[in-house]
């Protein structure tokens, strides 16, 4: 709305379109994003509740994970802000792996706290400005305690293994935390400091324990051999390929084909025949005894391929031959007429096993050394998919502490580390800026006492009790949630990733920055298809 000098009210949106303007629209944003950040702060911290998420579509699909990003993206949120923390629960998800329940409850404390000095009359651009020094100071005071391993072999693995156990420790898989974390991070160091994680594979198979799952060398694709051809296949050369091999019916869109006898319907399929068997002449060429095919083999080129002593496997998906391509050092083709351009796949052995009650196809003796497949066992599908999810994020993790080396205490240490040095920042700042840093210390103190009240314990007083001993200089003091006491980060051997840490602070500062910036929010309306009247 805008008045005119007669005052009267002139409308410059349209009847759909709408606005909301400074206390009104603030108020607006800070609701939604406290909203998402109390959503999943249940599930934050080794003693975190888990959320079941049903779909209202087709199937009722049921997922049951206490993963934020998982949560965050399968709601669907009207609240601008409550996208924007949603939004750097992905990037979290997607830079780190792990955090992602953090940085929104991190995000979502600050906002709390800046709805408290918005309403004593504290400019937002004053709160902004303050808590950049903040972040600074804390960022530093993260860098300053941060650990680096490297150099030692034994250790470097010793810190992986505590991250893992430290990732994995608020997942499912926490009863199974110890064998899960070295079987991750043997997974991790065959990469050799590659973050790509598509050398590992991961699949799941019901039945068994949890502890029954195991790392195999090689890689597992869940398809089976052609009929009547051999189950065990040494020195492989592969040909991974995206091609039709049916000879069912013609691929011409549109066509039609008359026919006025038997006879001419029997040439029509002995010419589809002969140009079907002329292609599989054209891909036993290559020189191959292994055929892998994106799509389906009919019964013809199959026993084709079997008379020339070729094993042919068939459907492999999308993802599982991009993979194979990528651990045999093939390149997936379409076209057959030049065997000297196509780069062939080579694999040490190929051989068909069981793996519980279903039969899969294992490559081993692959070029590419590190490729390796998790093999998870579990008692129902639900689980099977978290114990997924917590896999990736401790792999993800893993990965990237390989490439970025240096570790912190986690167990709330590190949050109350940069809390302190904020706070003493505080103490040395005058005006208004300074009561904005001590919010800022208040809600970083904020992760500590919610993983403390999810534990069912008193958070006021641990949090207190926690804050006195880093004053006395115990920097690795943090949260022993067995016990329900104060305990050394480091003698627990609780520790976290550098870079996972830093980014939780740096990602949920900018998005309550960001959201704190608001005093308007305009809904316009869908432009309308205007109609075609030519013609």
């Amino acid at each position: 709305m805008a008045y005119a000098p007669s005052f009267q009210p002139v409308k410059i949106l349209s009847d759909e379109g709408s606005e909301e303007k400074g206390e009104n629209a603030r108020l607006s944003v800070f609701v939604g994003a406290i909203a998402v950040s109390d959503l999943v702060k249940a599930t934050l911290g080794p003693k975190g509740m888990d959320k079941i998420l049903q779909s209202m579509g087709r199937g009722n699909a049921v997922s049951v994970t206490n993963d934020g990003a998982t949560i965050l993206k399968s709601i669907h949120l009207d609240n601008p802000a409550a996208k924007v923390l949603v939004e750097i629960s992905k990037a979290q998800d997607d830079e780190v792996g792990d955090g992602t329940t953090s940085v929104t409850v991190l995000a979502g404390e600050l906002l709390r706290e800046a709805e408290k000095l918005v309403q004593q009359k504290i400019h937002p651009q004053t709160i902004i400005e303050a808590w950049r020094q903040a972040t600074a100071v804390a960022k530093d005071a993260l860098t300053s305690v941060a650990m680096d391993h490297s150099a030692d072999s034994a250790l470097f693995k010793s810190d992986l293994i505590k991250i893992a156990k430290t990732t994995l420790s608020s997942k499912i898989l926490q009863q199974e935390k110890e064998f899960f974390a070295n079987l991750c991070v043997e997974a991790v160091l065959r990469l050799k400091g590659s973050t790509d994680l598509d050398a590992i594979h991961i699949i799941k198979k019901s039945g068994g324990s949890l502890k029954d799952s195991y790392l195999e060398e090689g890689f597992i694709l869940e398809k089976k051999i052609g009929v009547g051809q051999p189950k065990r296949l040494e020195n492989a050369k592969i040909l991974i390929a995206n091609t039709p091999m049916d000879t069912d019916k013609i691929k011409i869109f549109g066509s039609k084909v008359r026919a006025t006898s038997t006879s001419e319907v029997a040439a029509i399929e002995e010419a589809e025949r002969k140009k079907m068997l002329q292609k599989c002449q054209k891909i036993v060429d290559h020189g191959i005894n292994c055929f892998i095919n994106r799509q389906l083999i009919y019964n013809l080129p199959e026993q084709y391929f079997t008379s020339k002593g070729v094993v042919s496997i068939e459907h492999a998906d999308f993802e599982g031959i991009e993979r194979l391509a990528l651990v045999t050092g093939a390149e997936i083709v379409s076209t057959f007429d030049h065997p000297e351009l196509v780069k062939l796949g080579t694999c040490g052995l190929i051989e068909e096993v069981m793996i519980g009650e279903d039969k899969v196809i294992r490559f081993s003796g692959v070029p590419v050394g590190e490729a390796c497949t998790i093999v998870l066992r579990g008692a129902t599908s639900h689980m099977l998919d978290e114990a997924e999810r917590s896999i990736h994020d401790a792999l993800c993790v893993l990965s990237q502490t390989v490439k970025e080396p240096r570790v912190v205490l986690g167990a709330g240490a590190s949050e109350m580390l940069m809390a302190k040095a904020v706070e003493e920042l505080a103490l040395k700042t005058e005006g208004k800026q300074s009561i904005a840093m001590q919010s800022f210390a208040i809600a970083l103190r904020q992760l500590p006492a919610i993983i403390a009240e999810n534990g069912g314990f008193d958070s006021s007083e641990l949090v207190a009790n926690l804050r006195a001993a880093h004053n006395k200089g115990q920097k690795s003091a943090g949260l022993n949630m067995q016990n329900g006491t104060i305990g050394d980060a480091e003698q627990m051997g609780i520790y976290e990733s550098f870079k996972a840490k830093r980014q939780i602070l740096l990602s949920a500062t900018e998005a309550a920055e960001m959201i704190l910036r608001v005093d308007n929010i305009i809904r316009a309306a869908p432009r309308k298809r205007e109609e075609d009247h030519h013609g």
